[in-house]
């Protein structure tokens, strides 16, 4: 019995939009709330969150921006709904740990979900292609602090298409990309041989494979499934050469607030937002840009993805 079996349906809740797309079996891709909640400064969170969706809309598929409210999982949400994950300063960081609590504590919880969160909700509702700006992956140092983002298991586990671009670059993506090899997570790279590193489009590593097409993408993923390979897979899209920051430069903000964020003891889950917070200070607002960039630029590439799998 696997976990869509003992899955209570009436723990998630779908917009009036994804439902009829559900009913109608037009494409769908989730969208994560943690980049609304942790990942951007108010109000470009919630105004980046929209437009991303109307991108999606606009490429022929329909966005699912997931959350926990209410005690239920939330697959699309509303303004309001999107406008209170933006402004709300303690909304819960939810990762596969947290979701059995959150939904447990029912209306006292505002939870946006994480890459593993959303991928978990995802494939509960049906969904095959999930859009996010960067996944997690083993954090600098990991050799005694054991800290590695819980994105990494769950996509060798939960069979979700995740388009970002590459990893967080303010992690080891060496050792990022051997953990997703030792587990059988293929990376597939758009665009370009390597890997792309977030706020640079070259990690200087190669993906696994090159493929470009959406439709060659989709057969890979099917070929996948249906040989009953478990697990996801990382669609690494690089960020637009104009909005791309130079290495050197993000390089030098990653290892300032590295170094700060070890000064004042920032551990665990609370480590990536500090960071993503602070480059975005030192940069002069430069690293927020790109990232608004970035995130834009996967959901083009991820509404395509979910149209090809419609297709095939």
């Amino acid at each position: 019995m696997n976990t869509q079996d003992r899955f209570d349906a009436t723990l998630i809740d779908f917009s009036p939009e994804v439902a009829a797309a559900r009913a109608d079996g037009r494409p769908l891709v989730a969208l994560e709330s943690t980049i609304i909640s942790h990942g951007m400064p108010y109000p470009q969170n919630v105004q980046t969150a929209r437009e991303v969706e109307a991108i999606v809309r606009a490429h022929g598929a329909v966005p699912a921006t997931i959350a926990v409210l209410d005690g239920k999982i939330r697959v699309g949400l509303n303004d309001a709904q999107l406008e209170l994950l933006g402004r709300s300063p303690d909304a819960m960081k939810l990762s596969r740990r947290d979701l059995p609590y959150a939904l447990a504590s029912r209306a006292q919880i505002i939870g946006a979900t994480t890459v593993a969160a959303t991928m978990i909700c995802a494939r509960l509702a049906g969904i095959e292609v999930f859009v996010t700006g960067g996944i997690g992956g083993v954090h600098r140092g990991a050799e005694t602090s054991f800290d590695i983002s819980a994105d990494l298991q769950e996509l060798a586990r939960t069979p979700v298409a995740v388009v970002c671009a590459g990893a967080k670059s303010i992690l080891d993506l060496a050792l990022t990309l051997e953990y997703l090899e030792t587990h059988g997570v293929p990376v597939l790279s758009v665009g370009q041989d390597n890997f792309a590193a977030f706020y640079t489009r070259d990690s200087g590593l190669k993906a696994d494979f090159r493929i470009d097409a959406p439709a060659e993408q989709a057969k890979f993923l099917r070929a996948k499934w249906a040989l009953g390979l478990g697990g996801g897979a990382v669609i690494s899209n690089p960020v637009p050469a104009e909005h791309a920051m130079p290495k050197a430069v993000i390089d030098g903000f990653i290892a300032q607030a590295l170094a700060e964020a070890d000064a004042q003891g920032i551990s665990g889950k609370a480590v990536t937002p500090y960071l993503l917070a602070r480059i975005k200070d030192l940069s002069g607002g430069a690293s927020l840009v790109t990232n608004i960039a970035l995130v834009k630029h996967n959901a083009v590439v991820g509404a395509a993805l979910a149209r090809a799998l419609k297709e095939g």
